[in-house]
């Protein structure tokens, strides 16, 4: 606090003081938003299941014959509007594999 005791100065301080206090609350409110917090890891999980898939189905579209991309834009267009079931479906096939490699 201002130890000259001029109202203006005592003012900047207060006005000072108010707005370190807003951005406190606005990060506290932030913090408590559970809702919000799940809504945005739930877009970044879609855009980076999004990405996968694109650059997946890019390289199966370079190593497979022409009669196959047909069937690869389809299962981009599948994959972009569900993202979150490529990602489960991904992760059952990845325990197929992995079963069958320590099975055998």
């Amino acid at each position: 606090m201002s130890s000259t005791g001029d109202p203006a100065q005592i003012r900047e301080e207060i006005a000072a003081t108010r707005e370190e206090l807003g951005e406190t609350v606005e990060a506290l409110a932030a913090k408590t938003d559970v809702v919000g917090q799940a809504r945005h890891k739930l877009e970044e999980t879609k855009a980076s299941v999004s990405e996968k898939a694109d650059e997946v189905l890019g390289k199966v579209k370079e190593v497979t014959p022409a009669s196959a991309a047909g069937v690869a834009g389809q299962a981009t267009r599948k994959a972009q509007e569900k993202p979150l079931l490529l990602a489960a479906g991904a992760g059952v096939l990845l325990g197929f594999l992995i079963g069958r490699t320590t099975a055998g």
